[in-house]
């Protein structure tokens, strides 16, 4: 039963062939990125939790402007998204996903470096678990934070999601003259 407190949310199922992933929408921009292959039920977990009064609604006509970003970001042909977002987390993760949202296409920063940039030095492991709750995937590109000692770390979207995703920013990047320090 809707009423007038009610946030629509949108979703859909994006599908790049490798992985499949639930994406939903407000109308203010992208909430959610889900892991591959995981389940609506993930998407719902979600939503209780952040935005409890909301309605999820299938519409994949409202979600087809990040479909295309999407697709487009996987066959290498678009290295920055204009679509926008509507994140939902606390001050401190917002700060660590916006400073995400800085790290160029192609390149990667530790957990300390991100970190420094917050002028929080000393909060790398509270950086690393934001990072962990980050709900907009690739979008908000947490795969490209990686260890100090240049080494591949946990990803929602699993490691070998994070290596593909790293391989294909790297092939396009190194296509584009740019440099990557893995």
């Amino acid at each position: 039963m809707n009423t007038n407190n009610d946030l629509f949310v949108y979703w859909t199922l994006f599908d790049n062939k490798q992985w499949k992933m639930h994406i939903a929408a407000t109308t203010n921009g992208l909430c959610y990125i889900g892991s591959p292959n995981g389940s609506l039920a993930d998407l719902s977990r979600w939503l209780k939790k952040r935005l409890p009064n909301s309605v999820l609604v299938q519409d994949d006509q409202k979600l087809q402007l990040y479909i295309d970003e999407l697709s487009q970001y996987f066959e290498g042909q678009r290295q920055t998204f204009t679509v926008p977002v509507d994140l939902y987390g606390t001050p401190f993760q917002l700060s660590v996903w916006n400073a995400l949202c800085e790290i160029p296409y192609g390149q990667t920063k530790s957990y300390s470096e991100i970190a420094d940039y917050l002028q929080k030095p000393t909060s790398i492991r509270a950086v690393g678990t934001a990072i962990g709750a980050n709900p907009v995937l690739i979008v908000v590109p947490c795969h490209r934070v990686i260890g100090k000692n240049g080494t591949l770390t946990g990803y929602r979207g699993g490691l070998e999601m994070k290596k593909q995703l790293l391989k294909l920013e790297n092939k396009n990047a190194l296509n584009e003259g740019k440099s990557m320090h893995v």
